[in-house]
């Protein structure tokens, strides 16, 4: 196995990361916003890669995100213990399901709700980013914009970090390739009440070039 594999939603996230590398090895990609188009166009570089037989040998999915208010600051950094599709379920009486406890055959789950980052990779990135906040990062089809729903996540999953919309997608897309997977974030606003005024993106794409360090160190390793 040869490079390594960085997906961003946009081109400004990827522009924002290539700004801070200087190795070839590394492929930094914009690949669309939400989960669905993330795991369709990952899936698909990673055969491409394959097929060619230079098969990466991980991906990384990185970009901005929005940070509970409690764990991490605005411009600050998150490294994801795992990906989770925070709303694929279903509602009922007693409060929202898992996708995993509708009595679906677990080979139809395609692994379940949750990812877990690859060990190994998670903590070179732990050692490149040692002030990184480390933690659950969801990924959800709606992004969270009232204090009601703020709440209800952070009950629902108390060791989330932050949300955004990609990394789930990237993870199965991963885990389905045997290719080692991992989550790099960095924070444009707190999750809550939508207040586009408070986004700070130029400081979260600031942070995500000074973050890209820990991919070049992940590269190098």
């Amino acid at each position: 196995m040869t490079d390594l594999l960085v997906v961003t939603a946009v081109p400004a996230e990827a522009e924002a990361i290539q700004a801070g590398l200087d190795d070839p090895t590394i492929a930094v990609v914009p690949v669309g916003v939400g989960a669905a188009v993330a795991a369709a166009a990952t899936g698909r570089l990673l055969a491409f890669a394959e097929a060619a037989g230079r098969p990466y040998r991980a991906v990384i999915s990185a970009g901005v995100a929005g940070g509970f208010a409690d764990q991490v600051p605005v411009g600050g950094v998150v490294l994801g213990t795992r990906a989770v599709a925070a709303d694929l379920g279903a509602e009922s009486p007693d409060g929202f399901l898992p996708i995993d406890e509708l009595g679906m055959p677990p080979a139809l789950l395609g692994g379940g709700p949750t990812v877990s980052a690859d060990p190994e990779l998670l903590a070179s990135l732990r050692t490149a980013l040692p002030s990184a906040t480390v933690g659950a990062v969801l990924t959800v089809n709606t992004v969270t914009g009232t204090t009601a729903s703020t709440e209800t996540l952070r009950r629902r999953y108390p060791d989330a970090v932050a949300e955004a919309m990609e990394g789930y997608g990237v993870a199965v897309a991963a885990s389905q390739a045997g290719v080692p997977f991992a989550e790099l974030r960095t924070i444009s606003n707190p999750i809550g009440p939508r207040d586009r005024e408070a986004w700070r993106l130029s400081d979260a794409l600031a942070a995500l070039t000074t973050a890209a360090v820990a991919v070049a160190a992940v590269a190098q390793g």
